[in-house]
This record gives C-alpha cells, sequence and structure tokens, in this order.
C-alpha cells in the first residue's frame, strides 16, 4: 500500500511539473506573438503615415494604443499578472480616437455624441476604482512580490 501511495505522489509531482511547464511555454509563445503582431501592427501603421507624409490625432492616438498594449504585453511578462488598468486606458483612447475622429468626419456636435464622453467618464471611473480596490485591499500575490 505504501508503493501506491508513493507512486501516486510522485505521479502527481510530475504532472504538475509538465502541466507547468506546458501552461508556461503557452504564455511564453502567446506573448511573442500577441507583442510580434502589436509591433508588426505599430510598424505598419507608422510605415502608412511616412507614406501619407503627415500624421493625424487619429493616427497618433493609434499609435498610443499599440504602445498601451505593447506596455501590457511587457508587464504580464516580467510579472506574470494582467493589468486591468493598461486595458481601461486602451479603451480610453479608442473612444477617445473615435470621438476625435467622428468630430473631424462630421464637423458637427450631436447629441448622440455625448455617449462616448460619457463612456470615456466611466471608464475613468473604473480605473479609479481599480487603483483604489489595488491599493485598499492588496492581493496576496501583489503583496508577496518584492
Amino acid at each position: 500500500m505504501e508503493k501506491t501511495g508513493a507512486l501516486h505522489q510522485r505521479l502527481n509531482r510530475v504532472s504538475d511539473l509538465v502541466g507547468d511547464l506546458l501552461v508556461d511555454a503557452f504564455h511564453y509563445l502567446a506573448l511573442f506573438a500577441i507583442g510580434g503582431a502589436v509591433v508588426w501592427s505599430a510598424v505598419h501603421a507608422f510605415v502608412g503615415m511616412a507614406a501619407n507624409g503627415r500624421a493625424s490625432i487619429d493616427d497618433i492616438l493609434l499609435l498610443f494604443i499599440y504602445l498601451e498594449l505593447g506596455a501590457m504585453v511587457g508587464i504580464y511578462f516580467k510579472t506574470k499578472h494582467m493589468p486591468v488598468r493598461f486595458l481601461i486606458y486602451v479603451g480610453i483612447t479608442a473612444l477617445t480616437r473615435l470621438l476625435v475622429g467622428d468630430i473631424a468626419t462630421h464637423h458637427t456636435l450631436e447629441w448622440g455624441i455625448v455617449t462616448v464622453p460619457v463612456a470615456i467618464l466611466l471608464l475613468a471611473l473604473a480605473n479609479l476604482v481599480v487603483r483604489y480596490g489595488s491599493a485598499r485591499f492588496p492581493s496576496s500575490a501583489a503583496s508577496d512580490r518584492p
């Protein structure tokens, strides 16, 4: 009976090691793929701006979105934690880009456009809640880090 228990424990350790290895391999592969796609897209957008000979505010905000996505990948790569705040920043920047592009295209202000600044305000408030929550109630993983 002891041999069976020892074999069971060894099998559990091996399966945990193999599982951890596969999960880490997937994370690294996915991070490199996402990071590469962000860099590729940013370079493509920048080359397009250079070919046009100008960069609009819409283009610059797009580059900021790529910067935020790249920073998010880098932070996840280093800490193994998804920075939710960066997703909120991407959403705010994307909505700002939509707002600026819509106003630049139509040159009119309508009441329907008010929904975008309201959404930006809600995302800013969500960011405030996330920051307050992480400062006031840190997770055990965050408090264990140096």
